[in-house]
């Protein structure tokens, strides 16, 4: 939003976004896979990490990962994603210029990279099939990890058991009132707290964002559309019964462009908000101001009450 109203200022926000967010993202994961074994999406669903051939003994998840397969499960989560990111951008980006391209169609940059292009969708679909087929093995029995980044990395996941919160509730509990007097403590404390108050403003802001965007989703889904459009097209309701019997009370003219006062087609079109009537301006202007109410209904009615119409004949 800032780089769209001050291109000028704050474009470089925009041009740099991919690095920003990968720096915050990794700021994230760090702070999570340090606190409780797990990534940010592992740990909202209660899951955290241990290393390969830990067998039945299963370390707290405030313990930590090794240091291998910790830095190799930060890597991953982060560095892959932002790689592949870049390399469909760049593939994006070299379609289309190769629609409007100006090298020779005999030069080797031209050659390359349309060699590039041919196989990137057979490397894509070499990636993605690994996925499913490791998601498959997974979902047969056949695997400990339904990713293989997590078989790169050297973990598997498992439940969090009531061990694991008590001692994640014990760690922040005492994180929170150790007291600490050297200024390079106290930062580091405030580093901490800003980054769990930003990670539980995030676990938290994502539920309601899913609800939220479940909400849209339905609220803009085609079945939900045509019901709307069967509520909106029931027929017009009836017009107000008339109230005011008396014989000076306004008849009705057949004529839909004639005003009921003046019996004349009419000048100036003026409605009455309070029962949908249409007169001339000067006619119900005298009218209401006198009487304040509906020559047609009765209806008590006031000068704000009308609202002139005004056609593209006029």
């Amino acid at each position: 939003v800032l780089a769209e109203a001050n291109p000028a200022r704050y474009g470089s926000l925009w041009r740099w976004f991919d690095e920003v967010y990968v720096l915050l993202e990794l700021l994230l994961q760090q702070h999570y896979l340090a606190r409780c074994s797990a990534s940010f999406s592992e740990n909202f669903y209660s899951l955290k990490r241990i290393p390969l051939g830990e067998g039945t003994r299963r370390p707290l998840a405030t313990a930590g990962l090794p240091k291998r397969q910790h830095w190799k499960s930060l890597l991953l989560l982060v560095l892959v994603p932002y790689l592949k990111g870049k390399l469909e951008k760049l593939v994006s980006s070299l379609r289309e210029e190769d629609e409007y391209s100006i090298h020779p169609p005999s030069s080797s940059w031209k050659r390359f990279y349309r060699a590039f292009l041919a196989a990137y969708p057979f490397v894509n679909m070499t990636w993605e099939g690994w996925f499913l087929i490791q998601q498959l093995c997974y979902i047969l029995g056949k695997a400990q990890h339904h990713s293989p980044l997590l078989r790169l990395a050297g973990v598997r996941l498992v439940r969090l058991t009531a061990e694991d919160i008590h001692a994640l509730e014990t760690k922040l509990a005492g994180a929170t009132s150790g007291q600490t007097h050297s200024f390079t403590s106290r930062v580091q404390l405030a580093v901490r707290k800003a980054l769990g108050g930003i990670a539980f403003s995030l676990s938290t802001g994502l539920s309601v964002s899913v609800f939220f965007l479940q909400f849209l989703d339905w609220w803009y889904s085609s079945e939900n559309q045509e019901t709307i459009k069967s509520l909106t097209a029931l027929p017009t309701p009836p017009p107000p019964v008339h109230l005011d019997h008396e014989p000076s009370s306004a008849l009705l003219p057949k004529l839909k462009t004639v005003c009921p006062l003046c019996r004349r087609i009419r000048v100036n079109a003026t409605a009455l908000s309070t029962s949908g009537y249409v007169f001339c301006y000067r006619c119900i202007y005298s009218h209401v101001k006198a009487h304040q109410r509906c020559p047609v209904t009765g209806y008590a009615t006031e000068l704000q009450h009308l609202v002139k119409l005004y056609s593209p004949e006029s």
